[in-house]
């Protein structure tokens, strides 16, 4: 059916004239599609946090794991001729969605001839629920090529999202684009396919397993209840090193638990920006860098993040523990305090945490110990974050206050298990999360 058509029935049919009223703005991209085809154009995506055309509401990050590195072995070919199934956890439920991929580490153009979203059938399955896998556009085309170094966001897709729940984003690309985009520690498995099966409902295809994410960045929805994101930057210990796989029980999925369960909680969605191995000041190898520096890459993973508001920055450890070592507190306060200046200059409150206590770890010294200590007493004056939440405090061994108690201890003397991830969320006083007086930096 044309355009011209299709609007020749609805001026015909009284009934669709009233849907047409409540979706004037509401453009469908193709025709003669099936249901899992569904899609509408979206705003520009520089326009972040604005409307979606089929109704009101605010966009807000629902997922997020940025881009850590090349992914080894796929320098030339990439993933060629295989389908991706991402499997991704919502933070929050939305009426439409759009997703952003990726191709940062890509040395040549990244050719996605599919790409679809769905709900999954189940937690982790690599099957779509019935009736809920939907066709990614990009400018209202199924293709899209995204330059080396680039990203693209997809079109807004009309799908009920539901919050607290997996999403199934897969891509495929026939030809060579290495090397893939990717975020190493998923704590979720995703699954590969043979051949172009990202219209598969099915998961059946499906038979090869992954612990990474690749190419997806971000997935928004739009909402009509929430007011904006919150960020949680960090490295590994908001990555949710060592919490069950597939649990979701990092300490940013448990805070947004929280947001959405605790009356007069902040209404907002919780997106995870954290890379293992992250730090504040520097960067690993390559171009561009593995593993980016927190100061190279905030404004793409935070102020970049669709209705940003807040952010929660928990880094430092990994700058005192990692080769070359910094032991001048002051330099890595004075990093904080630059992250702290950015986020005021686009309007987001800050948030930050105490460096939590590692000895035990192969890591630790004497000297890195004094340095927390700088570091922390610092971040309590005041004079670093708007608020800060005292993740040292909480978490320490009372009896021996430079170890993690052991009772949230994943064993490594550093990283958490599964109680440690939720006393930390649980540590957060929900109402610092909201705007006030700005620190004094």
């Amino acid at each position: 059916m044309t355009k011209r058509h299709g609007y020749g029935v609805l001026a015909a049919v009284t009934a669709l004239v009233v849907l047409c009223s409540t979706a004037i703005f509401l453009l469908v991209t193709g025709t003669g599609r099936g249901k899992d085809e569904d899609t509408v154009t979206a705003a520009p995506p520089a326009a972040r946090g604005s409307a979606a055309p089929a109704s009101s509401g605010n966009w807000v990050g629902t997922w997020s794991a940025p881009p850590s590195g090349a992914e080894p072995g796929t320098l030339i070919d990439g993933l060629a001729g295989r389908s991706v199934r991402n499997v991704v956890h919502t933070s929050v439920a939305g009426e439409a969605t759009r997703v952003t991929l990726s191709n940062l580490y890509g040395q040549q153009p990244l050719s996605i001839t599919s790409a679809t979203v769905a709900l999954a059938a189940a937690p982790g399955s690599p099957t779509a629920a019935a009736g809920t896998l939907r066709r990614l556009t990009f400018g209202g085309t199924t293709t899209v090529v995204i330059p080396a170094g680039g990203q693209r966001v997809s079109d807004a897709v009309r799908m009920s999202v539901p919050g607290d729940a997996d999403l199934l984003v897969t891509t495929y690309s026939p030809l060579a684009s290495g090397p893939v985009t990717f975020h190493a520690q998923a704590r979720q498995t995703s699954y590969l396919a043979e051949g172009d099966r990202t219209r598969d409902p099915d998961g059946a295809a499906y038979t090869a397993q992954s612990s990474y994410w690749r190419y997806v960045t971000a997935v928004d929805v739009l909402s009509r209840r929430l007011a904006g994101t919150l960020v949680t930057l960090g490295d590994s210990l908001t990555d949710g090193l060592r919490s069950t796989s597939g649990a979701n029980h990092r300490w940013p999925d448990r805070l947004a638990r929280r947001l959405a369960n605790e009356q007069g909680a902040p209404r907002y969605s919780v997106v995870n920006a954290g890379i293992s191995g992250n730090r504040v000041l520097l960067a690993g190898a390559g171009r561009p860098a593995d593993n980016p520096a927190a100061l190279d890459r905030f404004d793409r993973d935070v102020l970049g993040r669709s209705g940003a508001k807040a952010v929660f920055i928990d880094l430092g450890i990994n700058d005192i523990l990692r080769a070359p070592q910094q032991y001048d507190a002051r330099r890595i306060v004075d990093g904080l305090r630059e992250l702290t200046a950015r986020a005021h200059a686009k309007g987001l409150h800050v948030v930050g945490a105490t460096l939590m206590p590692f000895e035990g770890h192969r890591g630790y010294t004497v000297r890195g110990e004094q340095t927390r200590q700088a570091v922390n007493a610092e971040i309590r004056s005041g004079r670093v974050f708007d608020a800060y939440a005292d993740f040292d405090r909480g978490l320490r061994d009372q009896a021996h206050p430079t170890r993690l108690a052991a009772v949230y201890d994943s064993g490594d003397h550093l990283h958490l298990n599964d109680a440690g991830y939720l006393r930390m969320a649980e540590t957060v006083n929900v109402a610092d999360l909201r705007g006030a007086a700005p620190a004094q930096l």
